[in-house]
């Protein structure tokens, strides 16, 4: 039998590795779906490790080794995170982020290049991707990394109970859910878009400098990459502004970061 969730479906992710749909009710029915994954790397020796290893942690793998056909099967929508390359044949990694982007797909990207200097790194994270992973690299430390972004994805998920709906004027961000409206109309934003704007809206008037924006929403690792910053609070304002050009959400400091504007 198959259950569809109703309104009052409430979405967890207690294991990073599955997604839990508890249906509203005094004994709510579990469904388990494992969290799918879109591989996309033209190195078959590479994609086959990495899939294996994946799918041996219990996430369901689909690969493809060209370009085009990632894009498209990207932009079909429901996947929980997609893998890729830079250098594919027909499109390249740096086009699909910028097209996914773009059309405003929120899905969480993770770019594995052989390309690492810190200029590849900084235009791969600028275009939208969530992680950035050098070639060569440990498999089990992709892993590792594919997990913790889940978790830091699906850590207000975990438990409702932790969960606050914010407000700022016209804006309201749901917590739980991660799910953000401005007025009535619903505003998809990537994980990173996401977490920046829930640091603004838990300490509204509060000033942020970039290097605090980037470790508490990239983490360890992105030392120097304050820019990235910049672009990502560009990509939000673009998405919750009336004007983006004149901000009222999130405000420049001059000299100094940026802060959730009183106006708001």
């Amino acid at each position: 039998m198959t259950h569809s969730p109703g309104p009052d479906a409430r979405h967890k992710s207690v294991d990073p590795k599955v997604s839990y749909i508890d249906f509203g009710g005094s004994e709510a029915t579990r469904v388990v779906t494992r969290k799918r994954i879109l591989l996309i790397e033209d190195a078959t020796d590479i994609a086959e490790l990495v899939a294996l290893h994946l799918r041996d942690q219990g996430f369901s793998v689909t690969h493809t080794a060209d370009g085009a056909n990632g894009l498209e099967r990207a932009a079909a929508g429901g996947w929980d995170l997609v893998i890729l390359d830079l250098m594919l044949p027909n499109v390249d990694g740096l086009e699909i982020c910028k097209q996914l982007r773009a059309n405003g797909d929120a899905t969480p990207l993770m770019i594995v290049s052989a390309r690492s200097t810190e200029l590849d790194r900084v235009l791969g994270l600028e275009l939208g991707a969530d992680d950035y992973v050098v070639k060569p690299f440990g498999v089990m430390e992709l892993v590792a990394r594919v997990k913790a972004l889940f978790r830091r994805v699906g850590a207000a998920l975990a438990n409702d109970d932790r969960g606050d709906t914010l407000r700022a004027g016209a804006l309201t961000v749901d917590t739980s859910r991660r799910g953000v409206r401005l007025g009535e109309r619903d505003i998809e934003l990537t994980p990173r878009e996401f977490d920046l704007l829930e640091a603004f809206m838990r300490a509204p008037g509060r000033v942020f400098r970039r290097a605090e924006l980037l470790d508490r929403v990239w983490g360890h690792g992105f030392d120097g990459y304050e820019h990235t910053v910049n672009t990502h609070i560009n990509r939000l304002r673009a998405k919750i502004e009336p004007d983006p050009a004149n901000p009222a959400y999130i405000v420049t400091v001059w000299g100094v970061g940026y802060k959730l504007g009183a106006a708001a």
